[in-house]
């Protein structure tokens, strides 16, 4: 039986979404950007997420310069990725801050509505 999102460690997180992104690579083909994430809260982390033509590759360390950084507490991240909270009203309720191009943060949060992530099917 697969763990919950919010019972995963923040690496496992990234791990599924590499694996999920990499086994349905339709919803990332033909971008090529960086994204950033500042990730707070028991510890403060920071990853990368590299999209380029239909792959996505987790960054840990050795960083580029991102296309842009999203910084938000890690519970924040999980509810965004459980479809209980999305960009936007992350956004507009300061829980989530963009630096560099908005564009591409809200193109992010269409992305990864592409995806599952611990949602119910119903």
């Amino acid at each position: 039986m697969q763990r919950a999102i919010q019972d995963l460690s923040v690496d496992e997180i990234w791990n599924e979404i590499e694996k999920a992104m990499n086994e349905y690579p339709e919803p990332i083909e033909g971008i090529n950007v960086v994204y950033q994430y500042h990730l707070k809260g028991e510890a403060e982390r920071v990853y990368q997420l590299h999209l380029s033509d239909g792959r996505a590759t987790v960054v840990r360390d050795h960083f580029s310069k991102p296309d842009c950084t999203l910084i938000m507490k890690t519970s924040h991240f999980k509810s965004l990725l459980l479809g209980q909270l999305s960009g936007a009203a992350a956004f507009m309720t300061g829980r989530l801050k963009v630096k560099g191009n908005m564009g591409l943060a809200l193109k992010l949060d269409t992305i990864l509505g592409n995806y599952k992530f611990g949602r119910k099917e119903g």
